[in-house]
């Protein structure tokens, strides 16, 4: 089995928000949860079905930037990053949709 792996800027939660997540790899691409495990789970469907929507269009997943660039993005200061590994070549929804990385 194939994973790809997408770092994720988190943004902390509090007694009255939830932890946000934003995927800078897939434009669009974010979720939240009231835990960061939460947050985590639902970044990893997020991602998925944000693939499966470029499959379906006849799109590549984006080039991405490395994960120093990515934590140097001002827009992301004050931001927790992590990564999260997503089955490649099937997707959680919809088995036999394929994945590719490239440009779009």
């Amino acid at each position: 089995m194939m994973y790809m792996r997408f770092d994720i800027a988190i943004e902390r939660g509090t007694a009255t928000t939830a932890w946000g997540v934003v995927v800078p790899a897939l434009p669009g691409c974010f979720s939240a949860g009231d835990s960061l495990e939460e947050a985590m789970a639902n970044a990893r469907q997020a991602i998925a079905l944000h693939i499966e929507a470029l499959h379906a269009d006849g799109k590549n997943i984006p080039p991405t930037q490395s994960s120093a660039a990515l934590q140097a993005d001002p827009e992301f200061a004050g931001w927790m990053w992590a990564s999260v590994d997503v089955q490649a070549g099937k997707s959680a929804a919809h088995p036999g949709a394929g994945w590719r990385r490239g440009k779009s």
